[in-house]
């Protein structure tokens, strides 16, 4: 119960970065780390206490099993996030080019 507490505090951290922050690229790994918290629930919640690969061999005893479909998938929402996280950041790369800035309320007043 506790690493699900732990979960949440570490969402929250990030959601307070996206919150409070000004700076794009603060505002980025607020977002990275939100998605992490995520991804280390759903990891979380495939765990179970004492349980073995799920591979089947015919001299195996009835064992417990690890749900492996939580790991496929945070697999591919880490891919995901890693290609979101470069698309984002070459956008700051951008904005900074032309704002000559990363503050948003700086961009924000320079519309046009």
């Amino acid at each position: 119960m506790t690493l699900y507490i732990l979960c949440f505090i570490l969402l929250m951290v990030g959601l307070w970065g996206v919150l409070t922050r000004r700076n794009l690229i603060k505002i980025i790994i607020a977002l990275s780390v939100m998605q992490y918290s995520i991804n280390l629930f759903f990891i979380l919640i495939g765990y179970i206490k004492g349980g073995a690969a799920p591979i089947l061999r015919s001299d195996a005893a009835l064992t417990t099993y690890v749900d492996p479909l939580p790991q496929a998938m945070i697999l591919t929402v880490i891919v995901i996030g890693l290609a979101t996280t470069a698309l984002l950041l070459s956008i700051a790369i951008k904005l900074y080019k032309k704002h000559n800035t990363f503050d948003v309320n700086q961009i924000n007043l320079l519309k046009g």
